[in-house]
């Protein structure tokens, strides 16, 4: 065990110091996005004056070096800071109405609990989707039903994901009304009310993923029904399904569970568009109107968020991985 958790350790370490690799990337990349918040709230016939002044109050004339380190050290605290665009810009002019800005982790908040909620809807759906017809793909190999299903997830993978989402808009939205084209989700609606809002980019995310889990399952099991043991069984008699959930499927855990992994990292970091098109109340939706309007703290805690839900669950399936392979665990 001793060894194992030697190995967790170093695959953690590794995680944090690629996690803060990354936060130095995005805290460049950000702020070296064209244009400039304070004139773009001013106008173009702002004086140089007020922009300082916005500047200075918003902390923009610090160096980029001390502003990386404030907020990397609000971040690791869960603080964020606060931001721009709910800013209340009378009190930058002398006005008491208020502090004047909102705290970003209370405006994402909501926002990523959404995001959690349509990833968790879609995984639920993806995940034994793929198993099942990986499974039944590697049993019924080179058949009809295998080709359909390959033809049919290839096609699904291999289409732009906003596509995919207009195609079933089409068909399920508007050519037969069963799902609503808009996720418009608030607070305080009900549990079946919010589902069904949510089912349409659930689907577009789960047409995205299946594709990778189902091949991956489909591959790892018929590479293990060539192994001897896989031979003995059916000697024994047993019958094909049970060969491939009793003995094929235990010893294939390790690829497939790397692939789920990182499919449903897709799924919390790839909704950006699904949420755009559907106009769903998410992070994703947040990241690109606070990119539109250039406010700094919220693009930044977005693509931290993202990169770090990345970062975990690709450490998740590492760890999964070792757990299920005993060479893994005993490396020589």
């Amino acid at each position: 065990m001793g060894t194992v958790a030697k190995i967790i350790a170093q695959r953690l370490g590794l995680g944090i110091l690629t996690l803060f690799i990354v936060s130095i990337v995005i805290f460049t990349a950000v702020n070296m996005l064209p244009g400039d918040f304070a004139e773009s709230i001013l106008g173009q016939g702002a004086t140089p004056e007020a922009v300082a002044a916005i500047r200075r109050d918003l902390g923009l004339d610090q160096s980029p070096v001390s502003r990386y380190f404030d907020w990397l050290g609000g971040a690791v605290r869960g603080d964020f800071g606060s931001s721009f665009a709910q800013a209340n810009f009378a009190s930058f002019t002398g006005s008491d109405s208020g502090s004047g800005l909102t705290s970003v982790a209370q405006q994402i908040a909501p926002r990523f609990a959404n995001t959690m909620f349509l990833a968790s809807v879609a995984a639920i759906i993806a995940v034994p989707l793929s198993l099942t017809l990986g499974v039944l793909a590697a049993l019924f190999r080179n058949s009809v039903f295998d080709r359909v299903v390959n033809i049919a997830t290839l096609s699904s993978i291999s289409s732009p994901e906003f596509f995919l989402a207009y195609v079933l808009i089409l068909v399920f939205a508007v050519l037969n009304p069963w799902l609503p084209s808009l996720s418009n989700i608030y607070e305080g609606m009900s549990f079946p009310e919010r589902l069904e809002k949510t089912l349409l980019p659930a689907l577009t995310l789960t047409l995205v993923v299946t594709a990778h889990m189902m091949r991956m399952t489909r591959a790892a099991i018929i590479n293990l029904l060539a192994s001897p043991y896989i031979e003995m069984a059916r000697l024994k008699g047993l019958s094909p399904m049970r060969v491939i959930l009793r003995h094929a499927l235990p010893n294939a855990l390790a690829p497939i569970v790397n692939v789920v992994a990182l499919n449903l990292a897709y799924l919390i970091t790839g909704v950006v568009v699904v949420e755009v098109v559907f106009v769903y109340p998410g992070i994703g939706q947040l990241f690109v109107d606070s990119v539109k309007i250039r406010d700094i703290p919220v693009v930044q805690a977005c693509c931290l968020i993202f990169a770090a839900a990345y970062i975990l669950l690709n450490l998740t399936a590492d760890i999964l991985s070792i757990l299920s392979n005993p060479r893994l665990r005993h490396p020589r």
